[in-house]
């Protein structure tokens, strides 16, 4: 039941959200760049939260294979409608989280997973989940919000208020050292964890996680 409600505040703002501007485009340029020197021809890349498809299509002529993936079927729709234009060769969409993926069985060389992990309802299990489907010394790259790290007000009054009259998705609240605990928990490596924010206060690690076992 919360899985339908958190996809159903996505599908309300899908085409909304498809036309809104990054807010940080230099800080979101530099990501892209950093992530693209980690990828190699040959991966296999699966993207969680992949919204419309904006990453999605800077990355997939350079791999392998590359699965975006959402929860919600409105983002995976418009990331399909802008696919149809592109047609670039190994790019897929799906409806899925990491939960559901895992179940399949499926492997991958890279996992990403920006603006996803402060999404998600079990962190731990996702975490999980998203170890299992790396292969071995698979690197899983994550930029996401810690709200733990933010200004109290935010946490306790803003995000509740803003929840309550369905203008704000359920929000998992951690800070950095503890995003980084519980990726050590679930096998993890981490081996890079830097800000790439260029506009205003960066609550976003980026974060280079590989595999351990």
């Amino acid at each position: 039941m919360m899985t339908r409600s958190d996809a159903h505040f996505w599908d309300r703002a899908a085409r909304k959200y498809a036309k809104s501007k990054i807010a940080d485009q230099g800080g979101y340029e530099r990501t892209i760049e950093r992530t693209r020197a980690l990828l190699k021809p040959d991966d296999r890349v699966l993207e969680l939260g992949c919204g419309t498809g904006t990453t999605a299509f800077r990355f997939a002529g350079i791999v392998h294979s590359y699965l975006g993936t959402d929860i919600s079927a409105e983002m995976i729709a418009i990331a399909g409608e802008k696919h149809a234009a592109s047609n670039i060769p190994g790019l897929t969409f799906r409806r899925a989280t990491a939960d559901t993926l895992s179940a399949q069985g499926g492997q991958f060389d890279a996992i990403l997973a920006f603006n996803y992990l402060h999404l998600v309802r079990d962190l731990p299990e996702t975490l999980r989940s998203i170890h299992d489907m790396l292969a071995s010394d698979g690197l899983f790259i994550s930029k996401t919000p810690c709200v733990g790290d933010m200004n109290l007000m935010i946490r306790r009054i803003l995000l509740p208020a803003m929840r309550a009259v369905g203008k704000a998705p359920f929000v998992s609240i951690f800070n950095t050292v503890e995003l980084n605990q519980q990726l050590s928990a679930a096998g993890f490596d981490v081996i890079t964890n830097e800000g790439h924010a260029l506009k205003g206060k960066d609550f976003r690690p980026y974060i280079v996680a590989r595999k351990r076992f």
